[in-house]
């Protein structure tokens, strides 16, 4: 009977069809011994047709019970709750389907308990980091802040199902004005004795079919003075090497003159002198360039023409161009950006690149003009890549470290960018972009 219960639906159909027939068949031939053809048949099949859709009936009541548990799980799988199972020890194509539902039940249930592990884990990661999180929907009402948000914008109250433009109104006006600006930037709170600076940054997405901000406010004050420690000891040490390295000799040579003039020996004091003038002279061009790059004013911008700029240029150092674009004007601190584009060709130079190997390229972009300066010397290392343009950062034994830096400044002042990346075959690649007001 066990055998039977577990065979398949199908086969166990097929042979309750087959007894009907040959029971059937069998009380037909009794009954018309008794009976006429006609009432025989009649009668037969009406007790074997009972007899077999009893049994038919007993077979699929289960089923149809069996079906009704199904639809009830798949619908409090829809519910989102996975906590309900079915036991099927009948037809053996029927055990696979509940076990395979069953299985479904569980993968579901492992994977509901997996994601709200990572929601929490998320939402631990999300409240309790220091950067000010705050997602804002397409009409402007918070959709979540985080603890940090709480605390800067929402003086610690919760953030959500507030309009954003009426939290604003309550911040400083710093604050306020960087949002009005648009876009990310940096900005300072408070006065100068008790400052505190943040990075703005806000990125756009949609999320179920409609938009949203997600707006990062993260404070750098504490970040920014230990990068300005670092910088001052930097530029304290810079300064004391190069002190040392001018006023020692500077002061061996005074005394060794001070000793010449006492013995009469004028022939060698000219010599002497003249090492001190030196000496002197690169002092003084080493804190001119410290002053310059403490000191950059803002430019003074006025129409230049690409032609007369490069051609004033090319005086002073040699460089190949090609003379496209020359009609073009920009605006820009003539003293500024030929101070810039000195340094950049200069570096070209003293890279070890064959003079003719120095390049300009000018080009017109929609809102750029766009100046590259190629040369084939040496190139740079990843490491220096990175840091080039850094202040006081310099791979020279006598440089000072603020020629790129300068010419970063400028450009950035200018409303530009600069770019450095070797080329192809040896060589750099130095690119500015500056508008084209």
């Amino acid at each position: 009977m066990q055998i039977l219960r577990v065979l398949p639906l199908a086969i166990r159909l097929i042979v309750l069809a087959v007894l009907g027939v040959v029971l059937a068949a069998a009380a037909t031939a009794l009954l018309m011994r008794w009976m006429p053809d006609w009432a025989a048949t009649l009668v037969a099949a009406t007790i074997v047709g009972t007899l077999i859709g009893s049994i038919i009936w007993r077979t699929v009541a289960p089923m149809r019970a069996l079906f009704r548990a199904l639809a009830g799980t798949v619908a409090s799988y829809r519910d989102g709750d996975f906590s309900f199972g079915i036991t099927w020890d009948k037809y053996s194509d029927l055990v696979e389907l509940v076990n395979a539902h069953n299985a479904l039940g569980d993968a579901l249930r492992d994977q509901r308990v997996s994601l709200v592990q990572r929601e929490l884990l998320l939402d631990t990661m999300v409240q309790n980091t220091p950067v000010a999180m705050t997602l804002v929907d397409e009409s402007e009402r918070i959709v979540l802040g985080n603890l940090a948000a709480r605390k800067l914008l929402g003086e610690g109250r919760r953030l959500e199902g507030r309009s954003f433009p009426s939290i604003l109104e309550r911040v400083p006006q710093a604050l306020r004005d960087a949002f009005e600006r648009g876009g990310d930037g940096i900005f300072a709170v408070g006065d100068e004795d008790n400052e505190e600076i943040f990075h703005l940054s806000r990125r756009g997405f949609r999320l179920n079919g409609r938009r949203h901000e997600l707006i990062l406010l993260r404070q750098l004050t504490a970040e920014l003075r230990r990068q300005e420690v670092q910088t001052w000891k930097k530029v304290i040490r810079v300064i004391s090497h190069e002190l040392n390295n001018s006023l020692a000799p500077i002061a061996s040579l005074a005394h060794s003159s001070a000793e010449l003039l006492k013995r009469g020996q004028l022939e060698r004091l000219p010599i002497a002198l003249a090492t001190i003038e030196e000496r002197a002279r690169h002092l003084e061009g080493f804190i001119r360039d410290y002053a310059r790059f403490a000191k950059l004013p803002a430019p003074r911008l006025e129409p230049l023409e690409w032609e007369r700029f490069l051609a004033q240029l090319r005086s002073q150092v040699e460089f190949a161009w090609n003379g496209q674009h020359g009609d073009g004007v920009v605006q820009a601190d003539a003293a500024q950006l030929e101070q810039a584009m000195l340094n950049l060709v200069k570096n070209a130079h003293e890279s070890g690149s064959p003079a003719h190997e120095v390049q300009l390229l000018l080009r017109r972009l929609p809102e750029q003009w766009r100046i590259d300066i190629l040369d084939r010397g040496t190139g740079m290392s990843d490491a220096v890549l990175a840091q080039a343009l850094l202040p006081f950062y310099s791979t020279k034994r006598h440089g000072t470290g603020l020629g790129l830096a300068l010419t970063r400044d400028i450009v950035e002042a200018h409303g530009g960018r600069i770019a450095l990346q070797n080329r192809d075959g040896g060589g750099l690649w130095v690119s500015l972009t500056l508008p084209a007001r």
